[in-house]
């Protein structure tokens, strides 16, 4: 198991991402439900009742291979916990429509701009452009964590989702001193982080459940030049 500190990423560029080319690999999603693996999953946003959210969770097949991958490499008290990966557009309009909104609420003299920089360090902005689609549309994204022996999902320092500086992936790493639980949380995230990274995913530095594989965020972070992944939908899928 590796415990190596987790680096600092560099600033995120939206812009620059968005305008990397998509070369579609056509790969199928896989409803990892339907999967006989040691990948537990969670659909998160359905089991909270989120407008459009879908009670499966799909990837694409490369995606699945390397998370199997991932949760055989976690020591025996750890099991692979998958919370969300492909994403329709109208769960994506909610949440970032509901995160902006809250940020409003507690800032009412923010202007736009400030107010669009702070939603998207945590929600992406929605887009189904296929030049530019938004991550969880291409099945190249999946949020996840760690859970126990007992099935009890682990302290990472922050909520899933929770938009606040102890959410940032590295946060615990540059702290001075740290509690007790605090000690836990860095240990789960370094071996989630690293878990994952040895597999080919990049991590979205500003979420520690955030990883990636063959879109546009992954090409950004690895120096690709090209994504794999565009936007897709299961087969059958019919929006609302």
């Amino acid at each position: 198991m590796n415990l190596s500190p987790i680096n600092v990423k560099l600033d995120l560029d939206f812009n620059k991402v968005s305008q990397i080319l998509i070369e579609e690999n056509d790969e199928p999603l896989v409803e990892l439900s339907q999967t006989d693996s040691q990948i537990k999953v969670v659909p998160v946003y359905a089991e909270q009742g989120i407008p459009g959210a879908i009670s499966q969770c799909y990837v694409r097949q490369s995606v699945y291979l390397r998370l199997l991958n991932v949760a055989s490499s976690l020591p025996a008290c750890y099991t692979l916990v998958v919370l969300d990966s492909w994403r329709p557009t109208r769960v994506q309009q909610y949440l970032f429509d509901t995160f902006k909104e809250s940020i409003r609420a507690n800032n009412p003299l923010i202007g736009e701009a400030e107010l669009l920089q702070k939603t998207q360090e945590f929600v992406a902005k929605p887009s189904s452009d296929v030049k530019s689609p938004s991550f969880h549309l291409t099945g190249g994204s999946v949020d996840v964590t760690l859970s126990d022996s007992d099935g009890q999902i682990l302290d990472m320092g922050s909520l899933f989702d929770e938009g606040i500086p102890e959410s940032h992936t590295a946060f615990l790493e540059t702290k001075q001193e740290l509690t007790h639980s605090e000690c836990m949380a860095q240990t789960h995230r370094r071996c989630l982080y690293w878990a994952m990274i040895d597999q080919g995913f990049t991590n979205l530095d500003s979420e520690w459940w955030h990883y990636d594989f063959g879109n546009q965020l992954w090409a950004y972070y690895t120096g690709n030049k090209r994504a794999i992944y565009g936007p897709t939908s299961p087969k059958g899928y019919i929006s609302e």
